[in-house]
């Protein structure tokens, strides 16, 4: 296992496209960051650059064993890791309250190894987190996901949660791919349709009207959308 932080591929460009950040940026003391496995990574990581407060986005793998994998190397399963977002927020603009709402109502996470038609361990729900402050939150935004999620009789939640010491930057090509010239709009994300909700811990600091963009009711609703991220009106 690698504690020495992010690795960045030699052919990576470190400017975000959309958010104008560097996506290898380490958090300050308002910042903080997190992963989350939401299958496929191209469309889970437009839902977070989108949100107001979210200071950058990137792709990598993360949660396996092996340094610095190919793609193909985590597609083959043999390296244990998941394809992830890495978020970095403003703690004083966003919350990591409204970061979870996004994970748990952007995908499916009773789905295990799989995301709608993407199969693979590489595909599996997870999050992942380096500060230890972060651990109860998460928890208790799943038990209580767990409990909407019962009421709907749609099944048991499979995500994997855990602290983490490495993540491994993906590819250029795949770093805010949805945003890039001539990508394949593609998107396998299959979401209960079940809010989140207020929940022990939560503090969401974003208005209703930007969860207003994201309707879980259209399918794929993330790619009908343009790439800007969502201005947080006062």
């Amino acid at each position: 296992m690698n504690n020495d932080g992010p690795t960045l591929k030699k052919d990576i460009n470190s400017d975000h496209r959309i958010l104008k950040t560097d996506i290898k940026k380490e958090p300050n003391l308002h910042e903080d960051e997190i992963f989350f496995g939401c299958g496929c990574f191209w469309g889970a990581e437009k839902c977070f650059w989108k949100l107001p407060g979210v200071v950058t986005t990137s792709v990598g793998y993360a949660g396996g064993e092996k340094n610095n994998p190919t793609y193909y190397e985590v597609c083959s399963g043999l390296t244990g890791h998941s394809e992830v977002v890495r978020v970095v927020w403003d703690k004083n603009k966003i919350d990591i309250s409204d970061l979870l709402k996004m994970f748990w109502e952007c995908h499916n996470p009773t789905q295990k190894n799989r995301q709608g038609n993407d199969m693979g361990t590489q595909y599996r729900s997870a999050i992942y987190y380096k500060n230890e402050n972060n651990k109860k939150i998460i928890l208790d935004s799943k038990e209580h996901y767990q409990n909407e999620l019962n009421k709907k009789n749609i099944g048991l939640i499979e995500t994997e949660i855990k602290m983490i010491n490495s993540y491994f930057y993906a590819e250029a090509y795949h770093q805010q791919y949805l945003a890039s010239e001539g990508s394949r709009q593609y998107c396998s994300a299959s979401p209960t349709k079940v809010n989140l909700g207020n929940f022990t811990g939560s503090n969401y600091k974003l208005k209703n009207y930007v969860w207003e963009n994201f309707n879980w009711e259209v399918d794929k609703c993330v790619l009908r959308s343009d790439n800007k991220p969502i201005e947080n009106n006062i």
